[in-house]
This record gives structure tokens, C-alpha cells and sequence, in this order.
């Protein structure tokens, strides 16, 4: 069968309207695939991340809502206010057994997205058993193993960990994955045969440019024009180690420098550091803000932060990246040196890195950065650039259907 009328079935614990992690590429990637002629079907969870809350208007036992030509089917599952590891654990099960009890359609192919990996896998459970001859195929975007390595968890969980997704990935027909360095961990550490991986980069999924009056947007945003506005969006969880960030503004408070440290979005970790922030005058939590504002106010700051949790090198490569890249700002990346980020910004040449877990190199680079105005409109249009030849939509989408079509029992 060729890939237009083919069926798609995409289970995935997050889609649209959420607009950090994966699900603005889910999103797409089903309304591209739709788009290219394909039939899908998402069966998905209420959107609650990263706030961990249901928003207003979801939250019924199960809904359609349908968008964009494709079939979302979402269904309640257990959503932590305050999600420890072990209570996002019976998140993601509770949410893999209502894929379980859930009507699947009669799919040709079915694309399991982890993150959620526990849901994925009791997925996995329901497709082996009830759909023998359908293939799968699991798209990854984050390596749970590794991460509950880098951040400091039990290694016995971690083994677990490590089994339960090598068993997930090896019983899939094709693994999809969005960096080369994840390929690796794939065939070396987790044992999947090299000719089922598939390397396919993520998107620049924002669209539009910042607007050119950065004056009138700093204005609004309380950033005088002199200072030097270094912000952080997106989830804030244990991974991304944001303790360093508000150390690196403790450090600027007894300084000669306007270096201002912003914190837009949300996450588990938030009201922890909100509170760990208390009295530091050079840092500022800021709500997230629409897809039509996400660009200007990534445009109205002198540089952008990726920071990690020091030990944090190959579990995931951040999102945010796309985003960043594509808005022309230079980047700045406090993160293992031989770690999956410190590489993409090498490969990009559109920023500067620091090692994680040092706050005064990390306020020392700002400056620099902000005080030499030609080397970060040059790291910008690098960032640009790069985006524009390595991270293009339509491309990353047309990869996705034609692996899709590709995938075969056995």
C-alpha cells in the first residue's frame, strides 16, 4: 500500500493545545500527515502540561476533538498537582490503560510517542496482542534510562528503567529518534538493531519573527533598554536545574551590571524556586504567553538560556533549541560539554557554552555576550540559518510519512 490512505493511530500523552515538550511536534506532525494524505487517529490525554492541571473546559472521561482533519480521541487519566517520580509513574500508567480499554481503530500503522514510555509501553502490551500484523513504530524524544542516570536516581529504578525500555524499543518495528547522538545510546546501550533507527530531526514549529520594535516590547515587559535580559522558556523541572540560573542572578545582585535573569513558563519545579529566588533582586518568573507573543518576547531579550542539571548530557535535546534558533537571538547553553546540547550549538554556531552548575560563568558569558553586540547578531543569523537548512518543517514531516509507509511486521 502506498502512504496516502493509510491509517495512522498516534498515541501520545500530550498534543495540541500544550505548546511546550513534545506536543507542538505531535500536533503538526498529524495535521502534516493529514495534509500528505493519510488518515490519523490520536488518542491522547486533557492537556495539563506543564502545569500539571487540567485546563478549563477538558477534563471529561473521554471527548473527541477533532481538529484540523484529524481524529483526537482524549481521554482522563491521573494528573498530579505535584508530580513525584513515583506519581508520574501511575500518571503515565493510568493513562496507558485507558489507551488500553480505548478503540483504536482498525490502523495500518501505529506511531507511539515517549516521552510517555510507561503508557507506550502498555501500548506496546495491546498492539502485540490484539493487532499482530500491524506495524509499530515509536518516536522518541527523550530517553528515560539515561535521564534517571543523569539526574541522580536510584540506579535499581534505573535498571528497571533500562529494561522496560529496551523492551519497548526492541519490540518495535522502527524507532524514530531526533538526534544522531540518540541513535547511539539506541544500538550501543539499549540494544536495537542500527536498521531499525531512524534519525529525524525536530522542527522550528513557531511560526512568524519577532517584531521590530523590541523597544515597545521590552517597554511592556519591564526590561529597560540597558540591561542585559538573559531568558529562559519552557518547562522548568529537575532536568533543566534552574537553581544555577537564580544562583548566577544571586551572584549579579552584588555586581556593577545590569544583568537581568527572566524564567518564563511553567513546571514542577516552579514554586520551588520561586521560593528559592526570595530576595533576589536580578531575577523575574514570567507566565507563558501566547504563540502569537512567544516570538516577540524570545526576540525582546539579549540572549537565550538553555541551562541543564549538572550531570545531564544525553537525555534529551531541548525543544526550546527550534525556537530559539529560529528567532535570530544568540544562545547561550549552561550544559555538559560533551552532552547532546553543547553539540547542536557547536553544529549551529549560534552561541556560546558554559559548563552546567557554575553561576559565575554563566553571568560572566551574559555579559560578554550582551556587551558585544556584533558577535551576537552574528551567533543570531548563524542560529537563523541553521534552522532555515537543518530544521525545516515540510522536510522533517515528508522524513516522518515516507518512514511511517516504510515499517513492516517483523
Amino acid at each position: 500500500m502506498t502512504s496516502e490512505g493509510r491509517r495512522i493511530a498516534v498515541l501520545s500523552a500530550h498534543f495540541s493545545p500544550e505548546t511546550t515538550g513534545n506536543a507542538p511536534y505531535v500536533g503538526r506532525l498529524a495535521t502534516g500527515l493529514v495534509q500528505r494524505g493519510l488518515g490519523v487517529r490520536v488518542l491522547t490525554a486533557h492537556p495539563h502540561y506543564p502545569e500539571w492541571t487540567i485546563r478549563e473546559g477538558y477534563g471529561q472521561w473521554s471527548r473527541r476533538d477533532d481538529r484540523d482533519g484529524v481524529v483526537v480521541l482524549r481521554h482522563l487519566h491521573y494528573v498530579p498537582r505535584s508530580p513525584s517520580n513515583l506519581k508520574r509513574l501511575a500518571a503515565e500508567l493510568s493513562l496507558g490503560l485507558r489507551f488500553a480499554f480505548s478503540r483504536w481503530g482498525k490502523p495500518d500503522v501505529i506511531l507511539l510517542v515517549s516521552p510517555a514510555l510507561f503508557s507506550s509501553t502498555v501500548a506496546m502490551v495491546k498492539a502485540r496482542l490484539l493487532h499482530p500484523r500491524t506495524p509499530v513504530g515509536v518516536w522518541v524524544q527523550d530517553i528515560y534510562s539515561v535521564g534517571a542516570t543523569e539526574t541522580g536516581g536510584n540506579s535499581t529504578v534505573a535498571a528497571v528503567i533500562k529494561r522496560i525500555e529496551a523492551w519497548l524499543f526492541r519490540s518495535a518495528d522502527g524507532v524514530s529518534v531526533i538526534h544522531d547522538r540518540f541513535a547511539t545510546v539506541m544500538t550501543t546501550s539499549l540494544g536495537v538493531e542500527p536498521s531499525r533507527v531512524e534519525v529525524i530531526r525536530n522542527w522550528t514549529h513557531v511560526g512568524g519573527t519577532p517584531a521590530q520594535d523590541r523597544a515597545s516590547w521590552r517597554a511592556t515587559l519591564g526590561w529597560p533598554e540597558d540591561a542585559t535580559v538573559v531568558l529562559h522558556a519552557g518547562n522548568m523541572g529537575v532536568k533543566q536545574g534552574l537553581e544555577n540560573v537564580v544562583d548566577a542572578a544571586r551572584v549579579a545582585d552584588s555586581s556593577d551590571r545590569d544583568v537581568r535573569f527572566v524564567l518564563m513558563g511553567d513546571g514542577n519545579q516552579k514554586a520551588t524556586l520561586v521560593d528559592y529566588a526570595k530576595g533576589v533582586r536580578s531575577i523575574t518568573f514570567l507566565e507563558s504567553v501566547s504563540n502569537e507573543d512567544f516570538m516577540n518576547v524570545l526576540g525582546a531579550a539579549d540572549v537565550l538560556l538553555v541551562n541543564e542539571k549538572l550531570g545531564v548530557a544525553e537525555m534529551s535535546v531541548p525543544s526550546k533549541l527550534t525556537s530559539y534558533f529560529k528567532v535570530g537571538r544568540p544562545v547561550l547553553a549552561a550544559t555538559a560539554d560533551e552532552g547532546a546540547t553543547a553539540t547542536e550549538l557547536r553544529s549551529s554556531q549560534a552561541g556560546e557554552h558554559v559548563p552546567a552548575g557554575d553561576p559565575r560563568a554563566l553571568l560572566d558569558a551574559a555579559i560578554a555576550l550582551g556587551d558585544d553586540t556584533v558577535r551576537s547578531d552574528t551567533l543570531g543569523r548563524n542560529g537563523q540559518e541553521f534552522a532555515a537548512r537543518v530544521l525545516d518543517e515540510t522536510a522533517a514531516i515528508d522524513h516522518h510519512a515516507r518512514w511511517l509507509s516504510s515499517l513492516r511486521r517483523g
